[in-house]
């Protein structure tokens, strides 16, 4: 699995890959995090509002910090 939180390095897009971390940690899944910084490369998936969260390719969550909770529903 591999997941991608984009954004320019803001609290909200730090808040974001923390959170994505929790959810893997409590669900046991192994999975690659990159935190994307590159505009360029973040447009390239549409978004218009950061923090986003793009899990094996396809844009989850865009404009928001999702809970834990909330990431674990994408990442079964």
């Amino acid at each position: 699995m591999e997941i991608k939180v984009l954004g320019p390095g803001c609290k909200n897009c730090t808040n974001l890959e923390a959170n994505t971390k929790k959810a893997l940690a409590e669900l046991n899944i192994e999975a690659t995090v990159e935190k994307v910084t590159d505009m360029k490369e973040i447009i390239g998936y549409g978004v218009m509002s950061t923090p986003a969260l793009v899990v094996d390719g396809t844009l989850k969550v865009m404009g928001r910090v999702p809970k834990p909770s909330e990431i674990k529903e994408y990442l079964v």
